[in-house]
């Protein structure tokens, strides 16, 4: 085999699971037919995804809703309607 045809490197892991954790991976071997080092890889994968994965649009969006609520700060009441005036800092009407 040539360099550019070679397979992946690959390095064992050792892993300690608990008696509850075993049982798991092994339902999920029973019920998936993987084996139990596709089962970590997938589930490395996917938690890798989940953490680091592209996100969809707008999902930053989602942890600010409901964040000024019940705070110190007081706001002024047409704020839904005005928000660009107030961000940008444009006196009223002046559009």
């Amino acid at each position: 085999m040539t360099p550019s045809t070679s397979r992946p490197r690959r390095e064992p892991v050792q892993v300690y699971l608990d008696r509850h954790d075993l049982d798991l991976l092994d339902e999920l071997i029973q019920r998936s037919g993987l084996s139990k080092a596709e089962l970590l890889r997938r589930g490395l994968r996917r938690m890798a995804d989940l953490e680091f994965g592209e996100a969809s649009p707008g999902r930053s969006l989602a942890s600010l809703i409901g964040a000024l609520d019940g705070g110190d700060l007081p706001l002024p009441s047409d704020l839904s309607v005005r928000h660009d005036d107030y961000l940008y800092g444009r006196a009223a009407g002046s559009r």
